[in-house]
């Protein structure tokens, strides 16, 4: 397909191909074939199934569970692109794994995240497009373009149309204060922030809320809502200290284990994230609800092949004052 002149193709690997499609309806960019088969040891071949030889190419893989597999398939699938003359290689990955693992917390860890930018470099990718990375440092561990997009205002769309009253967002933890503070400023509301402790792995006690939430109506924010044990013992903690509905946004919602079982017993109202992960037992829950990122790619993808800004792209989706069912 020809854009402004260019020759464009876009690809979905597996992770996420309804996203995939969402974002092809709106551009207008057809899904191009490629064939992917596992041999019986589990190796992964990769046929792309027309030329692309002088075009560019945008690829959709978000590297969520299972993530070694989709990093591989990411890898392989950019290799064969650049083996087959392809003129640039964009990857969409939506939920950059590994972001998590962006420094060192103890003295003989590895930083898997640099890891991970390393060989998207190496196998021949020349720009990455992610949401919300976990640390904005990671941008740092490439050489080559990333543009890291903030969903705050995408998630406060949905919220701005609640006509919600005596608000206050809510960090989980001390790490998330800046992301919360930048939240709250949709809403020209406090922020709180819950003082939380890990006494073994994968335990959390809280022990103790600094601000003001009795009478509240809390926004708990964060990037990732993975085993949902943080986001819970919050707001059991927020209600214990008075608030009076509580919700939660995340922009990942990885939902590992029995997360989605455990948050729709919690006393949280909604939780409410974005499709950058593909997860078919999100329907079955009345408390999730899932935003589409497909549209604001789409535009993404549009910008880039004409060479237009693309950092006002989520701002001007917020003013559109969409409604969300």
């Amino acid at each position: 397909m020809i854009i402004d002149g260019k020759k464009v193709q876009l690809f979905t690997l597996t992770s996420n191909v309804p996203l995939a499609k969402e974002i092809s309806e709106y551009s207008g960019i057809p899904l191009s074939e490629i064939t992917i088969e596992r041999f019986a040891d589990g190796e992964i071949n990769l046929n792309i199934d027309s030329s692309v030889r002088g075009n560019h190419i945008f690829v959709v893989q978000s590297t969520n569970y299972p993530a070694n597999e989709h990093i591989m398939e990411l890898l392989i699938m950019i290799d064969a692109l650049k083996r087959a003359s392809a003129t640039s290689i964009t990857i969409l990955m939506p939920y950059y794994g590994y972001s998590r693992q962006d420094r060192k917390a103890k003295s003989r860890q590895p930083i898997t995240a640099k890891l991970i930018a390393d060989l998207l470099q190496t196998a021949g990718a020349n720009r990455v497009i992610s949401i919300d990375l976990h640390a904005g440092q990671v941008q740092g561990f490439f050489d080559i373009p990333i543009d890291n997009f903030p969903a705050g205002s995408f998630l406060a769309s949905y919220f701005e149309n609640l006509n919600l009253e005596n608000l206050v967002v809510v960090s989980p933890d001390h790490g998330g204060v800046t992301r919360a503070r930048q939240f709250s400023r949709f809403f020209n509301c406090p922020i709180a922030i819950v003082d939380k402790r890990r006494p073994r792995p994968n335990e959390v006690e809280v022990a103790d809320i600094i601000g003001n939430v009795d009478g509240k109506t809390c926004i708990m924010f964060d990037d990732i809502i993975d085993t949902a044990g943080t986001l819970i013992k919050g707001a059991e903690a927020l209600r214990a200290r008075g608030a009076k509905d509580i919700y939660a946004a995340a922009t990942h919602g990885v939902f590992s284990g029995d997360a989605l079982e455990r948050l729709e017993k919690s006393c949280i109202t909604k939780v409410i994230t974005t499709n950058t992960v593909k997860n078919d037992k999100v329907k079955n829950f009345d408390k999730v609800v899932v935003l589409s990122m497909g549209e604001l790619l789409g535009q993404t993808v549009l910008n880039i092949i004409k060479d237009e800004p693309i950092s006002q792209v989520f701002e001007q989706f917020f003013h559109k004052n969409q409604s969300w069912n």
